[in-house]
């Protein structure tokens, strides 16, 4: 091949800003450049450049950073889908910590269009959701497709620990769901009914969300 011509170059895949894709290795890779990621087998990846070099992706794995071959994650990894909702969904901290370290969107949907911090208001898990809650954007306010808050299924689900938490964090309590119902509508424990009127008595909430509190670039 002469020195003009040029292999073609693939088509660039299509991400949006600061999405990290998190795949797991199913067999280990050795560096062969002072400039390539080493892993085992199991090691969780934190893929967040895809664009620039063609056959390269970069990548993170714990504390390393350094260059992949395309064609080994492409064919030698599982992808992890969801892994902050996976981690939020199951209570698990530590995972949840490590995917906001290495860049996972804190406000990413699901296919219902619930977010983590719905997840772990679902599940009843307040240190995960803690965490979510530190973030620059909370998406606290965010409605799925069936008009759901992370509220609503706190309050649905009996998680009286978690809705108060939520209602600290600025929840607005007087949203409806796609069934005209709010937060205190759906629960039937008098406890988390009195704790969201109290809330609502001491603060008179009339706030709702828009869309731009989590519909943002990194989802």
């Amino acid at each position: 091949m002469s020195s003009s011509e040029k292999p073609a170059m693939p088509p660039k895949t299509t991400w949006k800003p600061g999405k990290v894709k998190v795949v797991r290795a199913l067999y280990k890779y050795t560096a062969k450049n002072s400039d390539e990621l080493s892993f085992d087998e199991g090691d969780l990846l934190y893929v967040y450049d895809v664009d620039t070099e063609p056959n390269w992706w970069k990548a993170k794995c714990g504390d390393k950073d350094g260059l992949v071959p395309k064609n080994y994650v492409e064919e030698q990894t599982q992808e992890v889908e969801l892994p902050l909702h996976e981690a939020a969904r199951r209570g698990n901290l530590s995972f949840l910590k490590e995917c906001l370290r290495q860049g996972v969107s804190g406000t990413s949907l699901d296919s219902m269009g619930n977010t983590a911090l719905y997840w772990s208001a679902r599940t009843g898990h307040t240190e995960c959701a803690k965490e979510l809650l530190s973030l620059p954007n909370t998406a606290i306010n965010a409605q799925n497709k069936m008009g759901d808050t992370p509220l609503h299924i706190a309050a649905a689900h009996g998680h009286a620990k978690m809705v108060e938490l939520l209602l600290e964090n600025n929840s607005n309590s007087y949203l409806k769901n796609n069934d005209g119902l709010t937060a205190e509508e759906l629960s039937s424990d008098r406890s988390i009914k009195n704790t969201i009127q109290l809330h609502q008595h001491k603060y008179n909430i009339t706030c709702t969300y828009n869309d731009e509190d989590y519909n943002d670039e990194s989802d």
